[in-house]
């Protein structure tokens, strides 16, 4: 009882204080305009689940209100200090929950340090029926993707802002850790690529934790650029000769390209590599998914070059090939659905909705690394009448590059270097059964511009997660250093 009444009275003692310190009022504008904050929520949609949407207001702010009133019931009120607008958690999820299918409006005024309040214009995020996935699973790298530097693979929970380890390259010496992929978003079906002098391929399926050695005398390199079959039962690669080219004078920084590249698919049952000459031809052969029936791997190809001379004429179309997962049988002709030739552009990064209804593509001038491509955008081919958009909707003047469906197709996220135009970040979009897409949201953070302002590395492929990994690290940790990788049958 004297814990409840201590707390009550610390609780009214904090009120007094921020009344006292609350600026008296020398004069009052009211603007019809909506406030400059950061990140940009203005007419957001977002799921019921999500963290709270914390922003800070880009002006000379020293007190701010804020009220959020839902279109149904309920509303939160509160004032503080500065320019961050911290949303109370508990009360965050209460109204979202209450208001799902509708909206929320946030009314902000602020008084800056010569006593001027300024009322601005309401804004409104609207709260979808559609339920998101658990969490993202993201690597954090140096922005120069040119040294390993110290790297890892985390993962973050949706609803809230905390970010777990899942694998850190400081576990294993001189190493790099990439190309971390699920069966739609499982985390029980796991894979992640290590680099190095203990290099190989971590594969974690209902059987347990094994290490791969997917490297031999008729591919290329290790296997890259993963994509679970749907049944689980294979895993699609491309082997790539890859080198990278610096730019000394440019506003690009460095360029990624392959010099040979060709596909793969990996059977866990029999632990074999199967291929079909279609794909393994002198043309350029990368980026493999399958279709959500397993029936199409879709993949880009590229007519070969001289690389690295002819880089900027390398173009890579959108192509697809049947696969049968009875036997692991390729169709005997490729068909092409979306043309380098024709569109004079290039194709990366193919993802197919969950549904089947679509298949979104970075789209970029060259090449096959687009992360550095200022002009790269997201693109939606729909697979029923093949018809091919620009998603305007999302897309920014700097480059939007590697992108990810939620499970239930209703959500995509993707990475993009509007912020700066040094770092990735994610941005989450909604988008209905009738394809229409919503304005994308920045992930949320406790304290957006100070968390991206001090943030060195950048958000690389990242991917939805229906739970959490779960993953015991110091076990990975010593099956890689034992150097006991299972070799991989061709």
């Amino acid at each position: 009882m004297n814990r409840l009444i201590n707390r009550a009275g610390i609780l009214l003692i904090c009120s007094f204080m921020l009344v006292a310190c609350k600026p008296k009022v020398a004069s009052i504008d009211v603007l019809d305009i909506c406030p400059n904050i950061y990140p940009d929520y203005v007419d957001v949609t977002v799921p019921a689940t999500i963290a709270p949407l914390n922003f800070n207001v880009i002006a000379n702010c020293q007190y701010l209100s804020v009220k959020i009133i839902g279109s149904r019931i309920g509303k939160i009120e509160f004032e503080s200090k500065g320019n961050l607008v911290d949303i109370p958690e508990t009360k965050w999820k209460k109204l979202l929950y209450e208001n799902k299918g509708g909206s929320l409006s946030v009314a902000l005024s602020v008084i800056d340090k010569k006593q001027k309040k300024t009322v601005y214009k309401p804004f409104t995020i609207y709260i979808s029926t559609y339920p998101i996935d658990y969490g993202i699973v993201y690597r954090h790298i140096a922005p120069g993707y040119t040294v390993y530097s110290k790297m890892g693979i985390y993962e973050r929970k949706l609803s809230s802002y905390k970010q777990n380890v899942v694998f850190e390259n400081t576990q294993i010496p001189r190493s790099c850790v990439n190309c971390h992929s699920f069966n739609q978003g499982n985390p029980a079906s796991f894979s992640m690529h290590i680099r190095g002098e203990n290099g190989g391929t971590v594969l974690r399926t209902e059987n347990g934790l094994e290490i791969l050695d997917t490297k031999n005398e008729n591919t290329l390199s290790a296997g890259v650029y993963p994509y679970w079959h749907p049944s689980g039962k294979y895993i699609a690669y491309s082997t790539n000769a890859t080198e990278q080219l610096f730019y000394p004078v440019s506003d690009k920084r460095v360029e990624v390209y392959d010099k040979a590249s060709d596909i793969y698919i990996y059977s866990i049952e029999t632990n074999k590599l199967l291929s079909s000459p279609l794909l393994r031809t002198e043309s350029f052969e990368t980026f493999p998914t399958f279709s959500p029936d397993g029936r199409t791997l879709f993949f880009c190809s590229a007519e070969r070059k001289n690389m690295p001379f002819e880089y900027k004429k390398l173009k890579y179309s959108l192509c697809s090939i049947n696969f049968n997962p009875n036997d692991g049988s390729f169709g005997n002709k490729i068909d092409t659905l979306f043309s380098a030739y024709l569109s004079n552009k290039s194709v990366a990064f193919p993802r197919p909705s969950f549904d089947g209804k679509y298949l979104m593509f970075t789209l970029s001038d060259y090449g096959c690394f687009p992360v550095w491509h200022k002009e790269a955008d997201l693109w939606l081919l729909d697979l029923y009448n093949k018809s091919v958009r620009e998603l305007i909707e999302v897309n920014s003047k700097d480059s939007e590059s590697f992108h990810c469906w939620s499970s239930n197709s209703r959500w995509f996220l993707f990475t993009s270097r509007r912020r700066g135009g040094l770092y990735t970040c994610v941005y989450i979009s909604a988008i209905d059964e009738k394809g229409h897409v919503s304005k994308p949201f920045m992930l949320p953070q406790k304290n957006p511009l100070e968390y991206y302002d001090r943030l060195l590395y950048s958000y690389n492929v990242p991917e939805f997660i229906t739970g959490p990994i779960n993953l015991n690290s110091n076990e990975m940790e010593e099956k890689v250093l034992s150097n006991r990788k299972k070799k991989v049958r061709f």
